[in-house]
C-alpha cells in the first residue's frame, strides 16, 4: 500500500501594508503635510514646546496614543530633522527628546491652530481628557500686545503652567526666534507675576471674546505682583 506523501503547502507572503510618506506632490503644503500631517506628531510638537521631555512625559501628557505610535512618531520626527534625542548628564542618565529650531518654527502654525480650534471649546465633553499647560497656546494669543517681558505663571484649577511672555505687538510669538520654550510644565521658580483664572475665561481670551483689560478689571483675571510685568497686565 502505497504512502501518500503530504506536499508543503506554500507559504504566501504576508500582506504588508506599506506606509504612505509622502504626497509625492510639488507643493509646499503637501510637503509640510509629509512631515506633520500624521496623527500625533503636531501634538507631540504641542508637548515638546515646553521644553525636552522624557518619552514617559509624552505618553502620559498624550492620553490615547499607544506606545508603539509615539514611539514611531518620535523616530519619523528625528529623521525629519523636527526632533532630536539627547541624553541627560550624569546623575539623571535619562533620555529626553526636544525640537528642532525647524520644530521650533511649528510655532506659529500651533498657535493659528489654537486660535482656529477655540471656538469649539464651547464644552467639555465627558470623554475629554485635560492638562492645564494645554490652554498655554491659546494664551499666548491674547497676551501678545504685552510690551512688559517676563515669566509669567498661570493658574487654573487644572493646575499650573507658566509662560514666557512680552516684546510688544511686534513679538507674536515669544521665544521662537530664540528656540526656547514658549511655556513651562508646573509653577515657575521666579515667576515677574502671577494670574489666576479659571479656563473658561482663559478660552474666552483666546477666542477674542474678552480682552485681557476687561477680564481684570471685571475680577475675572487676578493679577499677582508688583514688577513690571504684573503693572503691565493690571493696565493692558
Amino acid at each position: 500500500m502505497s504512502r501518500l506523501r503530504r506536499m508543503p503547502r506554500q507559504q504566501q507572503p504576508a500582506a504588508r501594508t506599506v506606509r504612505r510618506r509622502s504626497y509625492d506632490q510639488f507643493c509646499a503644503t503637501a510637503r509640510a503635510l509629509d512631515s506633520v500631517g500624521d496623527r500625533w506628531t503636531l501634538l507631540i510638537v504641542r508637548e515638546l514646546l515646553g521644553g525636552p521631555r522624557r518619552y514617559t512625559d509624552l505618553h502620559a501628557d498624550l492620553p490615547g496614543v499607544s506606545t508603539d505610535v509615539l514611539a514611531s512618531r518620535l523616530k519619523d520626527m528625528e529623521q525629519t530633522g523636527l526632533a532630536l534625542r539627547r541624553r541627560l548628564p550624569p546623575p539623571s542618565a535619562a533620555s529626553v527628546y526636544e525640537l528642532t529650531g525647524r520644530g521650533h518654527a511649528l510655532l506659529p502654525v500651533l498657535a493659528a491652530l489654537a486660535e482656529w480650534g477655540a471656538p469649539a471649546l464651547a464644552e467639555r465633553r465627558p470623554t475629554d481628557a485635560v492638562r492645564a499647560h494645554w490652554f498655554a497656546l491659546p494664551l499666548l494669543g491674547a497676551l501678545t500686545g504685552l510690551t512688559q517681558e517676563g515669566v509669567l505663571e498661570v493658574r487654573l484649577e487644572e493646575g499650573e503652567f507658566h509662560l514666557h511672555v512680552g516684546g510688544g505687538a511686534g513679538a507674536v510669538l515669544p521665544g521662537a526666534e530664540a528656540y526656547g520654550p514658549v511655556y513651562g510644565y508646573g509653577p515657575a521658580d521666579r515667576p515677574d507675576a502671577r494670574i489666576v483664572l479659571d479656563a473658561g475665561v482663559c478660552l474666552e481670551l483666546a477666542r477674542g471674546g474678552v480682552t485681557l483689560a476687561e477680564a481684570v478689571k471685571d475680577g475675572r483675571v487676578e493679577v499677582l505682583g508688583e514688577g513690571p510685568l504684573a503693572a503691565g497686565l493690571r493696565g493692558a
